[in-house]
């Protein structure tokens, strides 16, 4: 019968042949007649038909005994019978666990020396060296086409030698305009200055030599010498000296108020319009010196040289397609990179994780790299916070890198590596194959032998892989369990009710 005690429950008890044979010997025989009856008469059939009865009669028997088993598993379903001999089973034990993700990837270089393309624009590529090749330092790798930034550097450079040219001469102009100011403050001007003050004072001595002569010609005109025309003739020349003294000191003043303020204004104006052209000149030159530059520079970019010793990888992804791919004649545009040349000391493997294992992985966790039959340690460097977009599939997949510990010179970008990331190593714990373990209902039961019968147990689950699961309660060292639990057990658990041991459930046959 069916027992039950908390979450375990006994389904089957291995069933004992049932007994064959028991069938009414007599009511056959009736069937058939019996074998020594006379249906004919004749005494001389007698012995043969006797013969042919006994045959008979023990092939019904035997068949009706052989039949048996087979015909309780029809009526009663064979509920009652587990096939034992035909479930692989296993032994529960201790030990160790190690939870890991494990996924291909590729092998890329953790520390690469990008070639990209510097010209602006983007340019076609004319040679580049060939795919995997080995260069050392300072070797011509890519040559990209330069015909047009030649023509642009030969008028750029036309254009710098007329900006050098303004700029000479506008440095000439303000030195002749500072001069020019200089000249006439501290000479011109002093000049004039004296002519000024030199014709004052002439004046003044005219007019006081005619005032005197005028005088003098006053007592002589009294005393009859002179005669009167002469008197005012003596009297006009006081008159003209007095105004060529007033001319004078007029020009004096014009000369300190207004035609020294004006002349230095004037000056100060050319002189600071010649400094104004000579800084714009100035500019211009460097302007156009900047240009010069940056086009010859971007001249010499046509012509890559390899910073380092390497391996040349083209910078093709596998994505790319063919008219954007790494290779003579293509046009590449600006900050695209062409080529790479890896650290070959310094390798990790990019590995891609779906969404569903991706949380369980963190950086730091430790990884098993396996690359061509040779086997790396290393170590989680990074986890993408976002997935790879991919137009083809609607899988997400997260980038996931791992870093390869010890000497990885003979290995190269691109190789195929399949990285064991180890998310767990539990030490002694009980863990089954997962084919041991069965969900009904939401919760997780596993089909228990003992002796001849099963025990539904449930069981509490921790971490898992692809393998084995780790039994947190439910299970004991020493204990068989089933590999194929449902065989046992159904898809569903059995009602009290409905369960039985090694016989039919009333009313059932």
């Amino acid at each position: 019968m069916l027992e039950t005690t908390g979450g375990s429950t006994a389904i089957a008890e291995i069933p004992t042949e049932p007994a064959t044979g028991r069938t009414d010997v007599g009511s056959i025989a009736d069937i058939l007649g019996s074998p020594l009856a006379d249906g004919s008469g004749e005494e001389g059939a007698r012995p043969h038909r006797a013969w042919l009865r006994v045959v008979v009669l023990a092939a019904v028997v035997g068949g009706l005994a052989a039949a048996t088993p087979w015909i309780r598993d029809k009526i009663w379903g064979g509920r009652d019978r587990i096939p034992f001999a035909d479930v692989p089973t296993h032994v529960v034990e201790r030990g160790p666990l190690v939870i890991a993700v494990t996924e291909d990837g590729s092998l890329v270089s953790d520390e690469n020396v990008d070639i990209v393309c510097g010209v602006a624009g983007g340019a076609t590529i004319v040679w580049m060296v060939d795919d995997g090749a080995r260069v050392t330092e300072g070797t011509e790798i890519v040559r990209l086409d330069s015909s047009v930034l030649a023509e642009s550097v030969t008028a750029q450079r036309i254009a710098f030698e007329k900006a050098r040219a303004a700029k000479i001469q506008a440095e000439k102009d303000y030195a002749a305009a500072v001069i020019a100011v200089e000249e006439y403050t501290e000479g011109t001007f002093k000049k004039d200055l004296r002519k000024a003050e030199s014709d004052l004072t002439a004046a003044k001595e005219r007019l006081q030599a005619t005032r005197n002569t005028l005088a003098y010609g006053e007592r002589m005109f009294r005393k009859g010498y002179i005669t009167p025309q002469q008197l005012d003739a003596q009297k006009s020349s006081v008159a003209r000296a007095e105004l060529d003294l007033g001319t004078a000191e007029i020009a004096l003043d014009v000369l300190n108020r207004f035609a020294r303020p004006k002349m230095v204004t004037e000056l100060q104006s050319v002189r600071d319009a010649a400094e104004a052209r000579r800084d714009s000149e100035h500019a211009a030159l460097e302007l156009e010196q900047v240009k010069l530059e940056r086009l010859t520079s971007q001249l010499e970019k046509c012509t890559v040289i390899a910073p380092k010793n390497g391996l040349v990888i083209y910078a093709n992804d596998r994505n790319r397609d063919r008219e954007s791919e790494i290779r003579a004649g293509a046009k590449v545009s600006e900050g695209k990179t062409i080529l790479r040349l890896p650290n070959l000391s310094k390798m990790r493997v990019d590995v891609e994780v779906h969404e569903a294992k991706v949380d369980k992985i963190r950086v730091g966790m430790k990884a098993r790299v396996r690359v061509q039959g040779r086997e790396f340690t290393g170590e989680v460097t990074a986890v993408a916070n976002r997935p790879e977009s991919s137009w083809y599939s609607t899988i997400k997949k997260y980038l996931v890198q791992v870093r390869i510990d010890g000497n990885t010179e003979e290995l190269r970008p691109g190789f195929t590596a399949e990285a064991e990331i180890i998310v767990a190593d539990l030490v002694d714990v009980i863990a089954v194959p997962v084919a041991a373990v069965i969900e009904q209902e939401g919760r997780f039961v596993c089909a228990v032998r003992r002796g001849d019968a099963v025990e539904r147990r449930e069981v509490s689950l921790g971490q898992g892989n692809d393998r084995l699961v780790e039994i947190v309660s439910g299970l004991e060292e020493g204990e068989v369990l089933l590999l194929n639990p449902r065989a046992a057990l159904g898809d569903e658990p059995p009602e009290p009710q409905a369960a039985w041991r090694g016989r039919p459930p009333a009313g059932r046959g």
